[in-house]
């Protein structure tokens, strides 16, 4: 019986023994060939899945076939030093919230929905400090490199501000404002700003016209100013300036020199400024203080967004204009809008262009909260567009925002009733429009806004 018990545990010792065998080297199997998957090719697709000399990281597991999604771009790259200046800054602070660098730190900031500003600074010290990036900066022209002396500081005192918690106040307001028109001047543009406030840019009780219906709102206004450089303009305008913000209480102003490169960060301030000011704000006009505007199809236009169903929700990422798709920087280093490619390479992302656009209050101050994280651009629409991004929301295109002006010949007695605006008219035109567009609204009453797609190309371009 003893020996009958023992050749039991020698045959049960033996298989057991195989098997684990066989176990484990299924497994060194198994760890081989995905190893050797990472450096072959996949005999599926005919593409390389990764390298392990590649410079960037690749998510496994995407086939191009029919049956499934393309094989995905790169989530980052490891090296900097063949990317352009402004992409290196801006990198630095996407990889701080990447989800898979640092979940905690991403999934913090989408729940407070507020971003550090020292991060932009710090961001800044850290590409700064790269090797050979002198040579890159010496090399930009004199107007961007002033730009990039001066991008990481947001910090400016407010000078003029209007009477009104939120713009120039209309009468005898009995609801919120549905409209703040928010144009951005200079202090040398008196003329313009006179126009503006004498047309289309009146504040107080506006009726729009439907088909059948007749709808209103309440609108406010602000003029946005930095400071005029005296020693270029050889004129002082400031006292002039208080005296017509005394007067008119529409002007909102802060202590930096005004150029165009700095109207990314006339954005900035204005979305800190309104998020402080204006809680109660529906919509914003955003535009240019040579833009022809047609108040009542506006006012229609923003009544009508309201009563579509779920307008609460399609309202946090509200934004319509005349939208530009798949635009690559101007290499031209004449134009005001050239870019060189040390300095940012790559697509645009999908932004609103031109003089003028309309987004939410809600989206401003979503705006404002994420434009902490995005490192300010030269051209102010484009940088709108790169906060967009990152808040992965889409502008609207609008026909109706003819932002390179109407198609040649086309303008008839009832064109500017089917717009909603119109870039660019001088402070003349703008009162001469004004009148004709009220003396034909009669007879013009039943024509529609534009619904074509006639655009030129944008000089930005």
């Amino acid at each position: 019986m003893a020996r009958c018990r023992c050749c039991w545990r020698k045959v049960l010792l033996y298989v057991c023994t195989s098997f684990i065998c066989m176990a484990l080297l299924f497994v060194y199997v198994a760890i081989m060939l995905c190893m050797n998957m990472n450096t072959t090719v996949t005999p599926r697709t005919g593409v390389k899945v990764q390298s392990q000399k590649s410079p960037h990281f690749v998510a496994s597991g995407m086939l191009n076939n029919k049956g499934f999604a393309p094989l995905p771009k790169t989530f980052w790259e490891k090296h900097l030093d063949n990317m352009a200046f402004w992409n290196r800054l801006q990198l630095t602070i996407d990889r701080h919230f990447n989800a898979i660098l640092h979940p905690s730190k991403a999934q913090r900031g989408l729940q407070n929905n507020s971003f550090d500003d020292f991060l932009l600074k710090q961001s800044f010290s850290e590409v700064i400090d790269m090797d050979h990036l002198n040579d890159i900066l010496d090399n930009l022209p004199q107007e961007m490199q002033e730009f990039v002396s001066y991008m990481q500081n947001r910090d400016y005192p407010i000078l003029l501000q209007p009477d009104g918690a939120c713009g120039a106040p209309a009468k005898e307001e009995k609801e919120p404002p549905l409209l703040l028109l928010a144009i951005k001047t200079t202090e040398m543009n008196f003329m313009n700003r006179q126009a503006i406030r004498q047309t289309w840019g009146q504040t107080g009780w506006v009726a729009g016209q439907k088909t059948n219906e007749v709808v209103r709102g309440y609108i406010r206004r602000v003029f946005l100013l930095g400071k005029e450089n005296q020693r270029e303009s050889g004129v002082d305008v400031s006292e002039s300036l208080k005296l017509e913000s005394e007067r008119y209480g529409d002007i909102l102003q802060w202590d930096f020199e005004d150029k165009f490169f700095h109207l990314a960060l006339k954005d900035v301030l204005f979305w800190s400024w309104f998020s402080r000011s204006c809680n109660r704000t529906r919509f914003i006009f955003k535009g240019d203080d040579d833009v022809f505007v047609n108040t009542p199809n506006m006012i229609a236009y923003l009544q009508d967004q309201l009563k579509k169903p779920q307008a609460y929700k399609s309202m946090i990422n509200f934004m319509v204009g005349d939208v530009i798709r798949s635009a690559i920087p101007n290499r031209t280093n004449k134009s005001k809008y050239f870019i060189p490619d040390s300095f940012y390479n790559g697509y645009y992302p999908r932004y609103a262009g031109g003089g003028g656009v309309v987004y939410s209050g809600l989206l401003a101050k979503r705006l404002h909260h994420v434009s902490k994280r995005v490192h300010l651009f030269p051209i102010d629409d484009v940088y709108v567009g790169m906060c967009m991004s990152q808040l992965n929301a889409l502008p609207i295109h609008h026909p109706a925002f003819l932002t390179f002006d109407f198609p040649e010949k086309e303008e008839e007695l009832c064109s500017y009733h089917t717009v909603l605006l119109v870039h660019k008219r001088s402070a003349n035109q703008m009162v001469k429009l004004w009148d004709d567009v009220k003396k034909t609204r009669t007879q013009c009453r039943d024509v529609a806004l534009r619904i074509g797609d006639e655009r030129k190309k944008d000089p930005k371009l």
